[in-house]
């Protein structure tokens, strides 16, 4: 006899579990597999890793992106340098990404004119200014942290005297090697923020953004030591965790040095 009460009750038990199945199986592809870092930091040589990461809050792409960011900086606590440059093209979907820069923009897009590719995407990752690649390929990202790793840096710096207040962060620095023809990049990072995106293609989604690039200068480097100052701008606030890096780079925009200070 078709007993039609039990059918209805397997088909929604199964129908259960698949969407169980199917919501985990989602759940997994949007964070980082922390198993794709274990023991990669006792790996890691004297060469340094810079890897600056073209993103945006209006960008559905970027989320895992910026998850694998913060896993690189938690794994990654020395001689890897990661940043976050939200740019500002994405601000037309309706959510005006508040750490956005048009600045940033530019930034980018001399990499691709430097790459000689078709045009600014997101998430970018450049790695030491020299390649770029899709900033949320877990793979790829890991390979190159493995990879340049092992390069040693043409110049080594050194960051001291750090002071902060409340408008300005000053410094002083030195750096070994050849100099000709480089300059310093200051940045000043803020450290960790989370947002309510109620607009855009993350809009009613809670988004956490790590190492936030909020301000950055370039100096001449015509001797091997000096001072710096950089501004801190208003959008940090008081008591917020902040962190200052400096990065020699030569005329083509390779980073050939580079040091970093919590702050």
């Amino acid at each position: 006899m078709f007993d039609k009460k039990f059918y209805v009750s397997v088909f929604s038990v199964v129908g259960l579990l698949l969407t169980t199945i199917i919501w985990s199986q989602s759940s997994k592809d949007n964070k980082v597999d922390a198993a794709l870092f274990s023991d990669q930091s006792e790996k890691l040589s004297n060469g340094m890793v810079v890897l600056e990461l073209f993103t945006s809050q209006g960008c559905s792409s970027c989320p895992p992106a910026d998850a694998l960011l913060e896993a690189i900086k938690n794994t990654y606590p020395d001689n890897v340098f990661v940043l976050s440059y939200h740019v500002d093209y994405w601000n037309y979907t309706g959510w005006e990404d508040p750490f956005s820069d048009k600045n940033y923009t530019v930034k980018q897009s001399r990499y691709y004119t430097k790459f000689k590719y078709r045009g600014n995407y997101t998430p970018e990752l450049v790695v030491n200014g020299t390649e770029h690649m899709v900033g949320s390929n877990k793979i790829n990202v890991i390979e190159a942290i493995d990879k340049y790793s092992t390069i040693e840096s043409q110049n080594m710096l050194g960051i001291s005297g750090v002071r902060r207040s409340k408008e300005k962060v000053s410094f002083e620095y030195k750096v070994d090697g050849d100099v000709l023809n480089k300059e310093i990049r200051a940045v000043l990072l803020l450290n960790e923020r989370t947002t309510k995106v109620k607009n855009g293609e993350n809009r009613h989604r809670t988004l956490k953004n790590s190492n936030i690039v909020v301000a950055e200068e370039y100096m001449d480097l015509k001797k091997t030591s000096g001072v710096g100052v950089i501004e801190i701008p208003s959008i940090v606030k008081e008591g917020e965790n902040i962190t200052l890096m400096l990065f020699v780079e030569n005329q083509e925009a390779d980073i050939t040095g580079a040091a970093k200070a919590h702050l």
